[in-house]
């Protein structure tokens, strides 16, 4: 059994999470219970409360995911140097943590309780300012210490005069060069000299081209440039260090600081997505009561069309009334009712606000469910197993805190016990002074329920004009499926209607039903009838069929051929196929073309079925006697 799916609050998680900006919050949602106690409820939809009012009037919250701030406190904790790109990562949570205190404190004119949390959050603004004044485009800036500014600009001073100076040496000596402008390789200056005048330039051979045509040779005069160039470089990067070191222990001694600093910003967005949640469905903040009274005012299910949902008036727990068995016709709307009563009372316990106009919630201990029809071919269980199953494990549960919904209540077995059964459920639920709503169509049930103490019924009201259902909850009353009259109207005889409510009601009961006279049988229709292949049987019926010379389609493989011998009494005809005859059934066989409309008539199908020997032995035969023989191939 599981509650939240059932009643689909496991969807309002989803709608909830995805208002979030951070993975804590996220999380949260996802492992949200009911909260029994007390003073934790009322503080949690407070803040709901709050929140809402908060954003409502200052807008959202300048809230961003910092999770990933912690790896690079855990790093710096370590005593590792943190990267310009981490430290700007340090900075750009304290440049969230200074907004949303700004943010905050601008609540603090309409009295806003959230407002003051600003003082749980620390901007650090000494260590943000050293990192903004010193890293900058994730690289440390050149003015982070005066030392650094120098000797860069030192190293670009003398990176400078060494291209002067490689230059100069191409424009002095430009016909011993491949080109007219230096180049660097491997981080040396190098001037590009022809293979054959390598000896024409002092220095080392630093590259060549891919044809080696060109040598790539550092001047000896720069040689000496770059070794003390190299010297400053090193200078520089030990600056660096120094000044990445020095930011990273500031980071770790306010370690602690940004810990907490994060936590409340997690905090904060977990009590700001109640609010959104609250505008986003419409909700409307709960009266809390410990006197086990449920009161809904214009409720709706929160994941239904506002447009299309009918707000639903709900009261329990006023007076010793306990339970409530509700029935009405299919569609009515009962599965929706009970869902969006215990959906109610579920968000409110958890601290959010209801979809309703106004809401009176008691608290309760646990919310136990029986909806939809549970069947699991794995476990070999059909629908009634299921639902006994089901209504076991609530029953083993329950207490005089409990709420519990339990849908088509004794369904999915023989009537007469699954009423029996109905009856014996709703005495424990009646024994546990448990709230409880059922839904059922057993007429017993609502006999039984008008009787009993504590019980009480409910209807679901149907339009019989339009045969619709309105959605709408009457308590006090009992209802029926209605289904006589969606049968009368539409057009089931009068006469069916009157046999099917004396088996349904017994006689006397029947009579309270009245039907209209001009619901007449109506004259049966013909319908459908299934068409009968025509047999062929008669030699002269498939002799008018196939005739001599008719071309055809052989099945299955649909090659086309020629009728040379008239179909026998076994339905065997001849087809002349290219180089060779074959004998076939008439089933395998489909007219193609006839005869007649290829060949002119009294034409000799001789020419096409026999040999040019055959037609002239077959000739003299007729005018004389002669030893010429006629042959026959091996199918013949």
């Amino acid at each position: 059994m599981n509650t939240e799916t059932q009643i689909e609050f496991d969807k309002i998680k989803e709608i909830w999470a995805g208002l979030t900006s951070t993975d804590y919050a996220k999380e949260k949602i996802r492992e949200t219970e009911i909260i029994l106690s007390e003073s934790a409820l009322r503080k949690a939809l407070q803040d709901t409360t709050d929140s809402r009012a908060f954003i409502e009037k200052l807008g959202n919250p300048p809230l961003q995911n910092v999770t990933e701030v912690r790896e690079v406190l855990t790093i710096a904790e370590k005593g590792k140097c943190l990267t310009p790109y981490q430290l700007e990562r340090v900075e750009k949570a304290l440049v969230a943590v200074e907004r949303m205190m700004d943010y905050l404190s601008r609540g603090k004119q309409y009295n806003n309780s959230l407002a003051y949390y600003d003082e749980n959050l620390n901007p650090l603004t000494e260590l943000r300012e050293e990192i903004v004044s010193q890293i900058r485009n994730e690289e440390v800036d050149d003015r982070a210490s005066k030392e650094l500014y120098d000797l860069r600009n030192h190293i670009a001073a003398m990176e400078e005069n060494m291209k002067q100076k490689a230059d100069q040496i191409i424009r002095k000596n430009k016909d011993f060069m491949a080109d007219s402008y230096h180049t660097v390789r491997n981080g040396r200056v190098c001037v590009p000299v022809k293979k054959e005048y390598k000896f024409r330039i002092t220095g080392s051979v630093i590259d060549k081209s891919s044809t080696g045509n060109t040598l790539f040779v550092e001047p000896e005069g720069l040689a000496k440039c770059y070794d003390e160039l190299e010297l400053m470089r090193i200078d520089e990067e030990n600056e660096v260090y120094r000044i990445l070191y020095t930011l990273t222990v500031m980071v770790a001694d306010d370690a602690q600081i940004m810990e907490e600093n994060i936590k409340m910003l997690e905090k904060l967005d977990y009590i700001f997505s109640k609010g959104k949640l609250s505008i986003e469905l419409d909700c409307a903040e709960p009266f809390i009561n410990l006197e086990r009274r449920i009161k809904l005012v214009k409720a709706r299910h929160p994941l239904m069309d506002k447009e299309i949902n009918v707000p639903l008036d709900f009261t329990l727990g006023e007076g010793d009334v306990r339970g409530i068995v509700i029935t009405g016709p299919n569609t009515g709307g009962k599965t929706v009712a009970i869902k969006t009563v215990m959906l109610s009372c579920y968000m409110a316990q958890c601290g959010l606000h209801v979809a309703c106009k106004e809401a009176d919630i008691c608290m309760n201990s646990n919310f136990l469910s029986d909806i939809g029809d549970g069947q699991n071919l794995s476990e070999n269980l059909s629908t009634f197993s299921a639902h006994i199953k089901n209504v076991l494990d609530i029953l083993s549960q329950i207490n005089h805190e409990s709420l519990v919904i339990m849908d088509e209540l004794g369904s999915g077995t023989d009537p007469a016990e699954g009423m029996g059964i109905a009856v014996a459920i709703l005495e424990e639920l009646k024994k546990s002074n448990a709230n409880f709503l059922v839904t059922t169509h057993y007429p017993e049930i609502k006999d039984y329920a008008a009787r009993t103490e504590h019980i009480e019924n409910a209807r679901m009201a149907f339009d019989k004009e339009t045969l619709r259902p309105t959605y709408e909850m009457v308590i006090g009353e009992a209802g029926n499926s209605c289904a006589f009259y969606i049968a009368e109207r539409l057009g089931m005889p009068a006469e069916m209607l009157e046999v099917a409510a004396k088996a349904a009601y017994g006689e006397d009961a029947a009579k309270d039903y009245v039907f209209a006279i001009g619901n007449k049988r109506s004259k049966k229709t013909s319908g459908s009838r299934i068409v009968k292949t025509k047999q062929i049987h008669s030699t002269a019926e498939l002799e008018q069929k196939f005739s001599i010379g008719d071309s055809v389609m052989i099945y299955p493989d649909k090659k086309i051929g020629i009728v040379c011998e008239p179909i026998n009494k076994k339905g065997i005809l001849r087809v002349q196929l290219p180089n060779k005859k074959i004998f076939i059934n008439h089933k395998r066989v489909k007219l193609h073309v006839k005869a007649d409309q290829l060949y002119p008539e009294n034409y000799d199908f001789s020419i096409v079925f026999d040999t040019v020997a055959n037609r002239k032995a077959r000739h003299e035969m007729s005018r004389k006697l002669t030893d010429k023989v006629i042959v026959y191939d091996e199918d013949d």
